[in-house]
C-alpha cells in the first residue's frame, strides 16, 4: 500500500514541480473520503532555509532519514548540477534496494540518474533536457516523446503538468481508480492522460537569416489552409525547385512539406483549444483534404487523435 511518502527538496528546487507532489499526495483529502498521506517534505539540513529561483525559501522539517521506510519517495525538478548531494543519492539507493518506489518530476531525473538507477531503463524528462540527460546517463534509454515511464518501482515524468499525470497514474496503479479519479477532479485536471501520449513541443516560426525566407514562412502561415506546393514554393522566391528544396532546409531544418504539415498541425490544435467546430472543418481550415488525413498527421506529431486532445484540452 502507498501511505509513506517522502519528497527530498535541495537548493533552487521547482516550486510547480514541488507543488504538484506536494498538491496530490500532501492534502488532506479526509473530507473526500481518502485517507490523509503520511507526507513528509525533507532535506539535508532540516530546519534551514532551503533556495529557490524565484527567491522563495523553503524550509524542511524532516531530515533525509525521512526517506528511510517511505512507501514512495517522489523527487521534484531543481536546476540540474555537475553533482548532487551524496547523502541523497545514497537514501535513495537504499530505498531501491528496499523496493520503495522512486517517481522523478522534470530534471528530478538527473538526481535518479546520478544515484545510478536509470541504467537500462526507459525513461523521460522535460524535452529541453532530453539530449543532456542521455549524454550524462548513456546505459539509460531516454524517450523524449512522452508524458511519463512507469518502469515499475521507477516513475519518470516530463515537464510541470506531465508530473501531475505520473502522480496520478501511481495513484490510480497504487490504490485504485475512484481515489485517483476523485482527487483529479479536486485538483480540476483530467483524471487521466496515458503515459505514451507525446509532450505537447511547441514548434515556433522558425527563425530566419534570410529575408526571403522569412517572408515566405510569414505567408505560409496565414494561407495554411490552401494548396501549396514545393514547384509552386520554388517558383515564389525564384529559385528552381532542387535550389529552394536545399535552401529551406538550411533555413529551417526541416524539408518544405514537412514545416507546413508541423505548421498546419500546430493550427489545428489551437482551433481544436479554442473553438467548438467540428473536425472536418478544422481539417479544412487547418490545410488537410479530409479529416481523414487531419487525424494521421496530428496522431503522427501530437500523439493522439484530434478528438482526445479537444476533450483534454478545449477552453471550457
Amino acid at each position: 500500500m502507498l501511505k509513506r511518502v517522502a519528497v527530498p527538496v535541495i537548493d533552487e528546487f521547482a516550486m510547480f514541480e514541488f507543488g504538484v507532489i506536494c498538491e496530490v499526495f500532501g492534502l488532506d483529502r479526509s473530507y473526500a473520503g481518502i485517507e490523509p498521506f503520511d507526507f513528509r517534505v525533507c532535506s539535508a539540513t532540516p530546519g534551514e532555509p532551503i533556495r529557490n529561483e524565484t527567491g522563495v525559501q523553503l524550509i524542511a522539517p524532516y531530515g533525509l532519514e525521512a526517506m528511510e521506510d517511505a512507501d514512495l519517495i517522489a523527487v521534484p525538478a531543481a536546476t540540474i548540477r555537475d553533482e548532487y548531494p551524496e547523502e541523497l543519492l545514497d537514501g535513495l539507493r537504499r530505498a531501491h534496494a528496499r523496493g520503495a518506489i522512486l517517481l522523478s518530476v522534470c530534471s528530478g531525473a538527473f538526481v535518479l540518474g546520478a544515484a545510478g538507477l536509470l541504467d537500462g531503463r526507459e525513461v523521460t524528462t522535460h524535452w529541453r533536457y532530453a539530449d543532456a540527460l542521455q549524454r550524462r546517463f548513456p546505459l539509460a534509454r531516454v524517450n523524449p516523446d512522452v508524458l511519463f515511464i512507469d518502469d515499475g518501482t521507477i516513475i519518470t515524468s516530463a515537464g510541470t503538468s506531465a508530473g501531475i499525470d505520473a502522480c496520478l497514474h501511481l495513484v490510480r496503479r497504487e490504490l485504485g481508480s475512484a481515489i485517483a479519479n476523485t482527487i483529479a477532479r479536486n485538483m480540476v485536471v483530467p483524471p487521466q492522460r496515458d503515459g505514451g501520449q507525446r509532450q505537447y513541443i511547441e514548434r515556433p516560426v522558425s527563425d530566419c537569416e534570410d529575408d526571403t525566407f522569412s517572408e515566405l514562412l510569414e505567408h505560409l502561415s496565414t494561407t495554411l489552409d490552401e494548396n501549396h506546393t514545393v514547384s509552386g514554393l520554388a517558383a515564389r522566391t525564384h529559385m528552381s525547385t532542387r535550389s529552394f528544396s536545399r535552401r529551406f532546409v538550411a533555413e529551417t531544418g526541416v524539408p518544405p512539406m514537412q514545416w507546413l504539415t508541423t505548421q498546419r498541425v500546430l493550427h489545428a490544435r489551437l482551433l481544436l483549444e479554442t473553438t467548438d467546430i467540428p473536425v472536418e472543418e478544422v481539417a479544412r481550415r487547418s490545410g488537410f483534404a479530409s479529416a481523414t488525413l487531419l487525424r494521421h498527421h496530428f496522431d503522427s506529431e501530437v500523439g493522439v487523435p484530434p478528438t482526445r486532445y479537444r476533450a483534454a484540452f478545449a477552453s471550457r
